[in-house]
Parts: structure tokens; sequence; C-alpha cells
């Protein structure tokens, strides 16, 4: 009951310092079903993005449909491991653990939502070149949390760039012949979309001269 009380007053308190806390993606309301590609086969960040993305109120593509679809594609997974600290002996102890993530997300046709974005992580852990056992599985346990870190990064990042487009006036809507098609209403607390369409200026007529008996 105690633990309740506690978890209970912290949200209040957070509520009443204006943090509210935020699960729900912000995408256009024309966005396809997403799914998830990854260059990667076999990708534990793939599985957890879909995760992410089914509960922050994404919809999903199946996997296995040629059906068209919105695309988060993840370009590359890069995994580094830089020396820190060294012993006495000149052995290498303690270690970064660096996780670094391409991602681009299109639109249905093609098009980008979200413009290619890089993000990288590091957690530091200690390495002694006696217990490399124990290493071995602590920096699997690190590695589990980056990539836990990274899914929410990536949907944290995608949730931003398209709430800052909304706020600066821009369509979210794949263009269509040229076209800029509206891209619905604004969410509450973001300034309405002034969207217009220019209009074809009538062709000069070509110039007469005076016919001459």
């Amino acid at each position: 009951m105690t633990r309740i009380l506690l978890a209970l007053l912290f949200a209040l308190g957070l509520a009443g310092c204006g943090f509210h806390m935020r699960n729900k993606l912000m995408l256009p309301a024309d966005t396809a079903a997403v799914k998830v590609v990854s260059s990667t086969p076999y990708s534990e960040l793939a599985k957890l993005l879909r995760r992410s993305l089914l509960a922050s109120g994404a919809e999903l593509a199946d996997e296995d449909s040629k059906a068209p679809a919105a695309q988060l594609q993840v370009l590359s997974e890069r995994w580094g491991d830089l020396p820190i600290a060294i012993d006495a002996q000149g052995r290498a102890q303690e270690f970064s653990l660096r996780y670094a993530v391409i991602f681009i997300f299109r639109r249905e046709d093609g098009s980008e939502l979200v413009p290619q974005q890089v993000i990288e992580l590091s957690r530091d852990y200690v390495s002694p070149p006696t217990d490399a056992t124990g290493t071995t599985t602590e920096r699997e346990i690190l590695a589990d949390e980056l990539r836990r870190e990274m899914s929410a990064s990536i949907i944290r990042r995608i949730d931003s760039v398209v709430r800052n487009e909304l706020r600066e006036g821009r369509s979210l809507s794949a263009p269509v012949d040229g076209v800029v098609v509206p891209a619905g209403p604004a969410p509450a607390g973001v300034p309405a979309i002034q969207t217009t369409v220019p209009t074809a200026k009538p062709a000069p007529e070509p110039a007469t001269r005076p016919v001459q008996d």
C-alpha cells in the first residue's frame, strides 16, 4: 500500500510541475500502416520497434504483405567497444560500448516523412582481463538495454520531427501531381496548417501584327 501511495504522489508531483507522460506517436492522419524494415537479418531492434509502434498507437502492416505501406527503415546498426581505461600492465579494463543506428521513415509512396537520422548511444562497463565470462554477461545485458533505449529514442525522434513540422505550418501529406494536399486539422496546442495551391496563370496571347493591304 505504501508503494502505491508513493507512486501516486510521484505522478501527481510530475503533473503539477507541468510534466505529462506521453506514449502516443504523432503521425499524419493519411499515414498508411507501417512496416519496419531492417538491413540486419533477424534484427532485435526491428522487433522492439514493431512493439513500440504498436504500443504508441501506430498501425502495423503485415510483415509478409506485398501491399504498399509506410516504412520505418533501419539502414544501419553499428556496435563498437572503445577502451577508456587501462591497468598497470597496459591492458584495457574499462570500455565504452557504442551503438549507432541510421534510420529513415518513408510514406506509402516512397517520399520521406522523416529524413535520414542517426542516433548514437553508449554505456561504460568494466572488463577485468582475468574475468572474461563475467564481462561477456555484463556486455550482453548492456546491449539489450541499449537496444530498448534505441527503440524508444527512434520513436521519440519521429514524433519530435513530425510535431516540429506541424508547428512550422508545413504540410505532412505527400504531394499529389504537384498539388499539396492539406494534412488535416492540427492537434491540440499546435497551430492549424494553412496550405495554398497556386493556380496556373493563363498563357499570354501571341502578339499580332496589323495586316497591310
